[in-house]
Formats: C-alpha cells, structure tokens, sequence
C-alpha cells in the first residue's frame, strides 16, 4: 500500500527541523517541465527549484552524465582532482571571456561561494599596506545567503536580528544609487577604505529588480578607482537564465552591449541543474592570487558527480542553442504579461521575470495577493513563488515549451481572481 501524501507530510512535521514551514506538497517525481505529487497531481513547474532545474526534470543529459560518472568515481577528496572539475573550470571561465590567470573554486552552493567571495575580500584588504582596507560594501535589499558570513552581506533585518552579531565591517548603501556608491568608496572618519563591493546584477530574492542603465558599469568604475574588488552575485542569474551566460554579459542587465567583467563572481542553482554545487570564479591573476593554500577549503566542493553534471549542463545549454531561445521566450513571455489588466509591471531578464499584480478588491490583506496566487496556482496545476505581498517571481527551466508559457499566461486573469 502506497504511503499518502497527507501521512508524508505528517511524518516531515514530526521529523524535519522546522526552518522552511510546512511544505506545500510531497513530489515524487519530474520530467522536462512537470512534476507529480505523492497523490499523483501533475503540475507545470514555473519555479524551477527557485532558478535551479536549468534543464527541468531528468534531463537524460544530467541522467546520463550523473549515472556515469557514480559508476566510474563519485568523489575523490581535493587531495587529487578529477578531470570533469578540470573540464568544467576551463568551461566557465572560457564562457566567461576571462584573461590568462583566471581561476574557479567549486564549493557546495550558493552560500558557500559567496562566502569564499567574503574571505576573497578580507585577503584583499589584508594585503593593502595601510592596513585599513577593512570595510565591505553590500547593496539594500540585497540576499546573499544565510550562514554567517553570508548573512552579514544579507540586508533584510529580519533574517540578520536573531543571529546578531554577525561579522562585522559590512556596510549597506542603496541600489542603483551611484552618488551614494561613490560617497561610501571614500576613507571613513577613520580613514578606513573599502576591500570589495558585492552585488546582485539582479536582485532576486527582492522580488527581480535589476539597476539603472549603466549601474554596473558605474560600479566597475567606481571600485577600479577605489582600489576595491567589484564580486558579482550571480547565482540567480548565472548560467544562461537572463538569456547570456552571466548577468553581467547581458544588454538587459548592464544595460550595454559591452560586458561588465567583475574582479570575481559566485555561481550556484543552475550550475549543476538539480546537483549542489558552487563556485567562486576569479578574474586575471590578481584575484586568483588572494586566496593561497591552506587559505580556504572544501570536503566535497568540485566532486566529480557535480561537476559531470555541471559539464552536462554547459554542453546542452551550448548544444539546444538555450539562450538565443531563452532571450526570445523571455521577451515573448513578457509581452503577454504586460497585456494583462491584472498585471501592473514586468521585468524580464530572459526566463527570469518579476510580475507585479495590480491590486484587487477582495484581496487578502493578510497574506498579500501574490501568495494567493501561488496557492491557488498549486490548486489549478501551477508551481509558482511570490517574493512579497504582490510580486511574483517567474523562473522556469530554460528548455520549457512556448505552450506552457502561453498557458500560464492565459490562466493567470483565473488565479487571480481565485487568489
């Protein structure tokens, strides 16, 4: 007798720490764009694992890549290396368009990259003569991540006031205010300058809110001047989900068609297309310089399996021609939600796209209209996520169909109204 999917969450309730709250649904199983319950509803999968599932469900690429490579070495500790974390690293930073020098660091996630960009940051303000390169600057609204040191650079004041103090020196200044960018690069009363700036080139979690034309290329300037590294947060938006390989080669993003090179960026979600892995990839020889042996580490971070899976989604997303196609859904996509009286505005990064509703009579005060949509999304059939009280985020796998798409646009007026 099959267990159900009502005893499932039951037995989650009474053995799972309870930091997520109560999941939404037990699934069992996925392929391509859908996903099936333990009670065997099928959805259409709009969120992608939050910008994870690159590939969607059972890729037989990753099936391929991931089964062969457990058969033949799975993991093989840093003391050695293994040609797929090889193979990947020079994959990455040739889609980068980075110079001789440039090296990869493959850690676990998101998190840990980006705190392997914070300890990049402290090795280069520790290197400056005066020693008081000590400051770090983070953006307002900004997600970085929930360890420590992650959660420093974090700003929302929630996740950060029961964990206080965090590790200090990191200073949050406005987004896509360059004046105020530029007044925070200068000495403090102290005299203290400014290691690093690190930054979203969109922030996600902040319900998919990118900068001024020209923010970031601003930022690069600004830093150079300064003497402080530019890091990139590109774990959202990494991997060919606004349509180029990185955020920071996208005219939607920069707002040019000149890239925005950074000192170094962190990568993660659709990195591995389903599989957790990480990586901190730094720019020349002087970022990849800073963090020396013994410095940093990791026990499983560029393991065979994660990177054969890495490997895989490097190579389909280069074979499916996926970001010419992502660009032109992206675009098509939001048209068709700009249409909408129930939407007041879009933006669109590729297949990563904020939708914010216009506010309706009857809406839940309480819960916001967002997360009404999001439930009854899962009611009709739909995976989606809401980031605030009216925005929803939008972030399905690269290879979904156009008809998915024009499905979930055709029936968003419905979930609205039964929000």
């Amino acid at each position: 007798m099959s267990t159900t999917q009502s005893q499932l969450l039951q037995r989650y309730g009474a053995s799972l720490t309870g930091v997520f709250g109560p999941p939404s649904r037990v699934l069992v199983r996925g392929e391509g764009s859908r996903v099936w319950d333990a009670d065997g509803k099928e959805y259409t999968d709009l969120l992608a694992g939050i910008a994870v599932n690159s590939l969607g469900h059972a890729h037989p690429a990753i099936v391929r890549a991931v089964t062969e490579q457990v058969g033949t070495l799975g993991h093989v500790s840093n003391l050695f290396t293994s040609e797929p974390q090889v193979r990947l690293a020079e994959e990455l930073l040739a889609a980068a368009g980075a110079p001789e020098g440039s090296t990869v660091f493959f850690a676990n996630s998101g998190t840990e990259a980006n705190e392997a960009a914070f300890k990049l940051a402290r090795r280069h303000g520790g290197e400056d003569p005066s020693g008081r390169r000590t400051r770090v600057i983070a953006l307002e609204r900004a997600f970085h991540g929930r360890t420590m040191g992650a959660l420093a650079l974090t700003h929302k004041q929630a996740y950060r006031a029961p964990f206080e103090p965090l590790p200090g020196g990191v200073e949050h200044v406005p987004g896509g205010d360059l004046p105020a960018l530029r007044a925070a690069l200068a000495p403090d009363a102290d005299g203290a300058t400014v290691a690093a700036v690190l930054l979203e080139p969109v922030q996600g979690e902040a319900g998919v809110h990118g900068w001024p034309a020209g923010y970031l290329s601003g930022v690069r300037e600004a830093t150079r001047e300064a003497g402080a590294l530019m890091i990139l947060d590109e774990v959202q938006s990494g991997m060919g989900r606004t349509g180029a390989w990185f955020g920071f080669q996208s005219p939607e993003v920069t707002g040019s068609d000149v890239p925005v090179l950074p000192d170094a960026f962190t990568l993660a979600k659709g990195l591995g297309g389903g599989v957790p892995i990480g990586a901190l990839v730094c720019v020349g020889e002087r970022a990849s310089g800073l963090l020396t042996a013994g410095q940093h580490g990791t026990t499983f971070g560029g393991n065979p399996l994660a990177t054969a899976a890495g490997l895989a989604v490097v190579e389909t997303i280069r074979a499916e021609g996926l970001l010419e196609r992502v660009r032109a859904e992206g675009v098509r996509l939001a048209a068709r939600l700009s249409a909408l009286p129930e939407v007041s505005a879009v933006r669109a990064y590729g297949l990563w796209i904020g939708v914010d509703l216009a506010e309706r009579a009857g809406a839940d005060p309480e819960g916001g209209l967002a997360p009404g949509v999001v439930r009854a999304g899962l009611d009709a059939g739909w995976i989606l996520n809401a980031t605030g009280p009216a925005t929803l985020r939008l972030a399905p796998p690269l290879t979904i169909g156009r008809a998915d798409l024009d499905r979930f646009t055709d029936s968003l007026p419905a979930l609205v109204a039964a929000a």
